[in-house]
């Protein structure tokens, strides 16, 4: 299967945690059919991303970073590679390569949430990302290391966000708290098994 192929199949199977979200996820969908190649940064100027917003195993701190271009504070994540597998694979690579965290795991439901978003003069002729968001876990005490993208990489309690926080980042937070913990739960019960 190629990458079009697993994407197609994992957003049609993704239920959708709101009809806001089904309907990006239609949208998204509908973009792959009018434009096959709109998984690529050298596709059309709205194109798929992969991302990943990372917490330690309490769900209580995020690791962000402070995009370079972007200039405020935000999960990791970006354009999909040919190495990639799938979204899975893409949004762990983004995970690990930009936070210089190795350990990171991925929350194995699925995504937790989709978000389309415009972007500046400073990504060139990238105009939209159709970003695809999953939940990530580093070890309690991961040590980040800063990237080329990045100005900094750093630990914050998930009820106080740093000022310059990229605006819909709280709201988009919440889903993957719950998923973390709730993640964290299940990994406790299987260990108590």
């Amino acid at each position: 299967m190629t990458l079009l192929d697993t994407t197609v199949a994992a957003l049609t199977a993704w239920s959708a945690p709101s009809a806001a979200q089904d309907r990006l996820r239609e949208d998204y969908l509908a973009h792959l059919a009018a434009h096959p190649d709109g998984l690529w940064r050298d596709g059309p100027p709205a194109h798929l991303t992969a991302s990943c917003t990372v917490l330690d195993p309490a769900g209580q701190h995020v690791l962000l970073t402070h995009h370079a271009k972007a200039g405020v504070w935000v999960q990791f994540g970006g354009h999909l590679e040919d190495s990639d597998a799938d979204l899975p694979a893409a949004a762990l690579r983004e995970a690990r390569e930009e936070s210089g965290v190795p350990d990171v795991v991925l929350v194995p439901d699925g995504p937790v949430d989709l978000h389309r978003h415009t972007l500046s003069a400073a990504f060139g002729r990238c105009r939209e990302h159709l970003d695809v968001l999953y939940a990530g876990v580093a070890a309690a005490g991961a040590v980040p290391v800063v990237s080329d993208e990045s100005h900094d990489v750093a630990w914050w309690p998930v009820d106080a966000l740093p000022a310059g926080t990229v605006a819909d980042l709280p709201a988009r937070l919440a889903a993957v708290v719950a998923a973390v913990r709730g993640y964290a739960r299940a990994v406790d019960a299987a260990s108590r098994a």
